[in-house]
């Protein structure tokens, strides 16, 4: 079960518009040879430390990656990880004009401790999830109402820190309906009811059964899931993303199983951000949404190959 050979060729150039919760993913990596004598943890060596996109801005990564045109809509605070993370998008070729700045937040930073191993020893989170309201909700839908016209599908990458308010969701499946394109949503449970009239909802199965209070261990429990999903969402279609066993999608024109497509795991951080960028690429370069979603299965299997949040390639969907 494939996706069209020549579909990776034709996301080049489409656009798309992320809005979501932007963060920077910064890494503190080092050796480990000893535990402390202060405490049962281990030492970590300092050797270097770097900088990855993250949130909304992998996703953004994931679609630009892929070649598509992107713009993202976020809110940062004023500091220091504000510049790198708008210096990274920069960087990537995504465009932020959308990015608000609240001064009296800080930028989501999650540090991580890791060893050279890639073994994650420790993570400190920077952040402030309060949703946001007043003059910050109402410039985020000034944005959203600003750049919706010039773009071919929006994605709105919800982690529950704060931009995706219900005013925020609602500006942006109005601006997909004016325009009369595809609306996408990685979602987070709390949220499901911002997101009636989305085009397509991506939940992996530990989201799908909170929200459906519904049990998935085979794929006939995914498939009467996501029809559940999809009456309680009030959204046209559901993709469950199941990890190793695959994903189920259930859309207008019927439903699809597609297995998992992973040849090695090596972290999963950041695959659904891959599979929801590809897919939303896909429909905006007029994939139809099984091929779209067949051509995402085959993106997370790529990119859980790779450490920490990550991206995957045209050439590498094609192998070549």
């Amino acid at each position: 079960m494939t996706a069209p050979v020549d579909l990776p060729s034709r996301l080049a150039g489409r656009t798309v518009l992320i809005i979501g919760d932007v963060m920077l993913d910064h890494f503190v990596i080092g050796r480990v040879d000893r535990i402390s004598p202060e405490a049962p943890v281990p030492v970590v060596c300092f050797d270097h430390e770097e900088y990855r996109l993250g949130g909304a801005a992998n996703v953004a990564h994931n679609a630009a990656a892929l070649g598509g045109r992107v713009e993202i809509i976020g809110l940062v605070g004023h500091d220091a990880a504000a510049d790198t993370l708008r210096g990274d998008l920069a960087h990537a070729a995504i465009g932020s004009s959308g990015i608000v700045t609240d001064p009296a937040r800080c930028t989501t930073r999650k540090l991580r401790v890791v060893t050279t191993r890639n073994q994650q020893v420790a993570r400190v989170d920077y952040e402030q999830d309060a949703e946001v309201s007043g003059d910050v909700e109402a410039a985020l839908i000034g944005r959203i109402e600003r750049l919706a016209g010039s773009t071919d599908a929006i994605l709105v990458s919800d982690y529950i820190k704060g931009v995706i308010s219900r005013g925020v969701a609602s500006a942006a499946i109005a601006a997909a309906r004016k325009h009369g394109i595809p609306l996408l949503v990685d979602p987070k449970v709390p949220h499901i009811d911002y997101y009636a009239g989305a085009t397509v909802i991506t939940p992996n199965h530990h989201e799908a059964e909170a929200v459906t209070h519904m049990r998935i261990r085979t794929a006939a429990e995914a498939l009467a899931a996501a029809a559940r999903f999809r009456e309680r969402a009030c959204c046209e279609s559901v993709l469950i993303t199941r990890g190793e066993h695959g994903m189920t999608l259930l859309g207008p024109e019927g439903e699809a199983e597609l297995p998992a497509e992973a040849r090695e795991v090596s972290d999963v951080t950041g695959a659904g951000d891959t599979v929801i960028a590809t897919m939303t690429l896909a429909l905006a370069a007029g994939a139809s949404l099984v091929d779209a979603a067949k051509l995402a299965n085959r993106a997370a299997g790529i990119v859980v190959g790779k450490f920490g949040p990550a991206t995957v390639s045209a050439s590498e969907l094609t192998g070549s």
